[in-house]
């Protein structure tokens, strides 16, 4: 494709995006794609074309094929999983970063990648409240941050030991304490670090489903009895299955008492910081060895951009460095190598999407957005409280209920029977989008709320739309 191609072609494809995009927003689709299994796939062809096909028959079938098969995040009635939200000046950051084709091997590979970054990720400190002592990098979801947290935790127990023989020549078996509400990709970074599953602890929780600070002073002081080695916590501000807010001040005094390297879980409700009226969810956070948010979420940035902050970078760059000869340059003393904050060698310019974000919106648009969302879930709370056979089951600190319809006469079983059937019914509408979950052994509906067209007039007409199912 020639550049006067891609000039031409380009300015369709974002015509049909910004229709696309005002398409959903006018909440037009169904929320979620009403579509089974391989429809899709049936429809395509089994093999490649061996000849090339005009670029105007691809754009004709994303409209005709793809786009009937998405489901929509972005709609104004989406209250599933998370916000998964992108702001189009971040979409547009996106369609730069992969057109200027910059790969962040080194400070030289990209001298723009990696200022653009280290501006952005401290524009970002400096709205979280965060002290100078945090220094970030994006890496591409809370999991892969997570995954480099255990693996920073578990070099700085071990001595450095994956330089010599690894966890096998540790001498006493390293282990992890998380709460039982911890994000699955918690479960997946203690496998992938070495630690095994059977060195992990799930700490039990209190009735706001946080971590209890005495049981996990319990778990590390009865590990350390048989002769192990209490590595890391893993805190969770704002759980996935109910937001909750484990308390970071007596968690870092634990930390720190028997060193153990502290990983904060944030992905969600970080957004939040930029909020001064929410901080106080994460007093103690100064006390933690590393943080991890996804403005990808809530904040606005197109997906995928996760921020890392570490308290010791001198650290992370010693654990995760590779420095061969053809990767050395002389700008190596003076410029930062983001490749050795993270994972993989090549990095994407992620950062122009962070960057062109919060230059868009200003904090003022992103924290007024925020607000709304919070005002929204306080609303519907509130309705939720009023009504008969209507529970709240988990405290709302953001943006996120766990709710439940509760009908005299049923429980167990049959309520879980009852539950999944009023939410797959609203599912299968496609009028809104809700994700059910267990707690406590029991099946619940989360309700989401934070989409970037959603307002108040939606949350009401997924309030009646519930009402209407719950019954039927």
């Amino acid at each position: 494709m020639s550049p006067e191609e891609f000039r031409h072609y380009g300015h369709q494809l974002i015509d049909w995006l910004a229709d696309q995009r005002q398409y959903i927003q006018d909440g037009v689709p169904p929320v979620m794609a009403p579509v089974s299994p391989g429809a899709l796939r049936s429809k395509l062809p089994s093999t490649p074309p061996q000849q090339a096909e005009p670029f105007s028959a691809l754009l004709k079938d994303l409209n005709a094929l793809v786009a009937p098969h998405c489901s929509h995040f972005l709609h104004p009635s989406f209250f599933g999983y998370f916000p998964s939200n992108g702001e189009l000046s971040s979409v547009l950051a996106d369609l730069a970063s992969t057109g200027l084709g910059q790969l962040g091997l080194n400070w030289q590979s990209s001298p723009a990648l990696t200022e653009v970054e280290e501006v952005a990720t401290d524009w970002l400190r400096q709205l979280l409240g965060l002290s100078e002592h945090w220094h970030g990098v994006i890496q591409d979801t809370a999991s892969t941050s997570t995954l480099v947290a255990l693996l920073s935790a578990r070099e700085r127990s071990s001595d450095y030991g994956a330089t010599c023989g690894g966890l096998q020549q540790v001498h006493k078996p390293l282990v992890i304490y998380t709460s039982a509400q911890a994000h699955s990709s918690v479960h997946k970074a203690v496998l992938l670090a070495g630690f095994g599953k059977q060195h992990m602890r799930l700490i039990e929780t209190d009735t706001d489903y946080a971590i209890r600070p005495a049981a996990l002073e319990r778990a590390i002081r009865a590990d350390l009895e048989q002769g192990l080695q209490p590595c890391a916590i893993i805190a969770s501000v704002g759980t996935t299955g109910t937001t909750a807010i484990d308390p970071l001040e007596p968690i870092a005094a634990l930390a720190e008492q028997f060193n153990l390297w502290l990983h904060v879980d944030a992905a969600l409700a970080g957004s939040a910081m930029i909020l001064p009226e929410c901080r106080q969810l994460f007093a103690g956070i100064e006390r933690a060895d590393s943080l991890v948010l996804n403005p990808h979420k809530w904040l606005g940035v197109a997906f995928d951009c996760s921020t890392y902050y570490v308290r010791d970078p001198q650290h992370l760059i010693r654990v995760m460095s590779s420095n061969p000869s053809y990767l050395q340059t002389a700008a190596d003393g003076s410029a930062k190598n983001y490749r050795d904050w993270g994972i993989p060698l090549g990095r994407r310019f992620r950062a122009l999407k962070l960057w062109f974000l919060l230059r868009e919106q200003g904090v003022d648009g992103l924290q007024a957005r925020l607000r709304r969302d919070l005002a929204n879930a306080q609303w519907l709370a509130d309705q939720i409280r009023q009504t008969e056979d209507w529970k709240i089951l988990a405290p709302v600190p953001l943006q996120t209920l766990c709710v439940r319809h509760e009908p005299a006469g049923l429980s167990g079983d049959a309520l879980d029977q009852h539950t999944l059937g009023w939410v797959n019914r609203i599912n299968a509408s496609g009028r809104a989008y809700l994700t059910p979950s267990q707690l406590d052994g029991r099946w619940m509906v989360r309700v989401s709320i934070g989409a970037l067209p959603t307002e108040r007039q939606h949350v009401e007409a997924l309030w009646a739309l519930m009402l209407k199912e719950a019954v039927s």
